[in-house]
Formats: structure tokens, sequence, C-alpha cells
């Protein structure tokens, strides 16, 4: 027989993650109760939560998500926003001359472009759910839900690209509201 000290009063969980994988925790049997509610199944409040410590569900909260654009996190060198593409929707061509971009997507398919010129998009990918997507300062891109759901994605700027709190229901407003910060 094997000795496994100190698994008085632990005992092994299994828990499933959002996928259905399993894997094993040793935990107290008296805080097993905070395991069976986990964060990702909780409603997020989907509001700019910036210059203070939070922590989010980054793939649940993405999901929630409906809105064509809401800031989640502004800080003074970082941005995080959610953002839902409707079938057939893009972000439009757009490029941003002092910011790097990162782009997350959690559920969906679509195509990304990316150039040096407006008019010389040589960088084309198909995407979908778990694709990262890095976006240097000074590159124009577009992506585009090419599939037959919403996509799901999150952006992260560095540095922050639009005001605190943002957020846009549709791409219009984006539009509107872009328009009238320049």
């Amino acid at each position: 027989m094997y000795y496994i000290p100190y698994m008085y009063p632990y005992h092994y969980h299994q828990y499933y993650h959002h996928q259905h994988h399993p894997y094993y925790m040793n935990v107290p049997m008296h805080h097993w109760d905070y395991y069976q509610t986990p964060i990702y199944r909780e409603k997020h409040e989907l509001k700019d939560h910036g210059k203070k410590p939070y922590v989010v569900n980054i793939n649940e909260a993405t999901k929630q998500n409906n809105t064509y654009r809401t800031a989640i996190w502004t800080g003074d060198h970082l941005q995080v926003t959610l953002m839902s593409l409707h079938v057939g929707e893009d972000i439009g061509l757009e490029m941003h001359p002092h910011v790097d971009q990162f782009l997350r997507l959690e559920q969906g398919h679509g195509i990304v472009q990316m150039g040096n010129r407006k008019d010389h998009l040589d960088f084309v990918r198909e995407v979908n759910d778990d694709s990262a997507i890095f976006i240097p300062a000074g590159t124009w891109h577009n992506l585009t839900n090419t599939g037959n759901i919403p996509l799901k994605l999150y952006s992260i700027y560095a540095p922050p690209n639009h005001p605190f709190g943002t957020v846009h229901k549709t791409k219009k407003a984006a539009m509107e509201a872009e328009h009238e910060h320049h």
C-alpha cells in the first residue's frame, strides 16, 4: 500500500471545464462548495472595470457579449474589449498608427486580412475559435465573419484605443462614435 501524506480531509474531485475535459483537484472538503459554482458559470457584468484589479473568465464573458464592442478594462497602457460580429459582418478596414493589437476568437469562423497599405492586403488567413491574431501598429487590417453564427472575440490594445467605458451596440454606432472622436 502506498502512503500519501496530507490527504485527509482532502479528496480528489473530478472537475469539468467548459469543454467537458476532466481534470482533478485536491480540494479540502469545506472548500468544495466554492468549486461547484465555478466562475465560468456566472454572468459577467460587461462594463469597464479599468484601473482596478479585475479577474474574469474571458472565454465566457466574450461569448456572453452581444454588442459590437464593449470595453471591459481600460488602463493607462492596455485595453481589453469584447466584440461580436454578425454573420457576414466585418470589423471594417482600419489601421492604428501607434497601437499594437491582439485578437482572440472564442467562437465562429472568419477571414483576417492584413497589409502595409490599404490597397494591398497581402496577408490573408482563415481563422476560427481559439485563433490568436497579432496586428502590429501601422498595419491595415480587417476581420470578416464567414461563418453561420456570430463571431465572438476579444481585443487587446496597447496602448488603449477607445475611451474608458466604451460600449458600441452596433457597428454603425461604433463608426459614428469614431467619426465624432476624430
